[in-house]
């Protein structure tokens, strides 16, 4: 999760969030070398006052200032094109979980699984325990086995909002009677945190997301569990 003073982005974990953080420093040194580029033409013009009458009237440079950008537009395009359609492969899941937004909390069916289905409200501040994220930690988490491909399937119930994990590289917009989709791959067992990203009402930054993934075995057992509750 995000801490304090943090400047990059949170830490992947899922192949689709390792991706876009390469994307994301890609694209970043291309723009830290044309700011680069353009900073010292600022300071080369106002620093001087030699002018090349070539320059002012060239058919080489008007040439190499218009393929250039494209050339550059093309780069940060391919990979991110790429990217793109990754997030949109959903290839054989293990298991598929439907998310509903409410106000303000969210559900969860287990649609692989008669009966497990459960609501998600944030724990109060004068009920947290020590260890609990303020206004992150919620009273059940949505528990996914680890390395296995989950799909989410993703709506509300009365307006917008949006289902959203940073580390696993998911924002998914929940819309009321609309079914969205969208699959992960978590690459290590953890408890990964994240809110509704979008402004849903008065309540809207008090709908943490908690998920945790385990070993397959130990989801197995949590999913008896829950059976036996219901």
């Amino acid at each position: 999760m995000a801490h304090p003073s943090q400047l990059g982005l949170q830490d992947a974990t899922s192949p689709l969030m390792e991706e876009l953080i390469y994307f994301h420093d890609h694209a970043l040194m291309i723009i830290f070398t044309i700011s680069t580029f353009v900073l010292y033409i600022i300071l080369a013009m106002v620093t001087t006052n030699l002018t090349d009458k070539l320059i002012l009237d060239s058919q080489e440079v008007e040439i190499i200032w218009t393929v250039l950008p494209a050339v550059i537009l093309i780069v940060l395009a391919l990979p991110s094109l790429q990217i793109l359609y990754l997030m949109d492969e959903i290839n054989n899941p293990h298991i598929t979980v439907k998310a509903i937004g409410h106000q303000w909390y969210w559900s969860y069916e287990y649609t692989d699984f008669l009966e497990v289905a459960f609501d998600a409200y944030m724990i109060p501040t004068q009920d947290l325990t020590p260890g609990q994220f303020r206004l992150l930690d919620a009273d059940h988490r949505m528990v996914i086995p680890a390395d296995s491909p989950v799909r989410i399937l993703v709506s509300a119930e009365d307006v917008l909002h949006s289902w959203a994990v940073p580390t696993l590289g998911i924002k998914m917009d929940a819309v009321p009677g609309r079914l969205n989709q969208t699959t992960f791959t978590t690459t290590r067992p953890g408890v990964f945190y994240g809110q509704c990203s979008e402004i849903c009402g008065a309540n809207h930054s008090f709908m943490p997301i908690v998920v945790e993934a385990v070993p397959l075995e130990h989801f197995e057992n949590w999913t008896y569990l829950m059976l036996q509750e219901a």
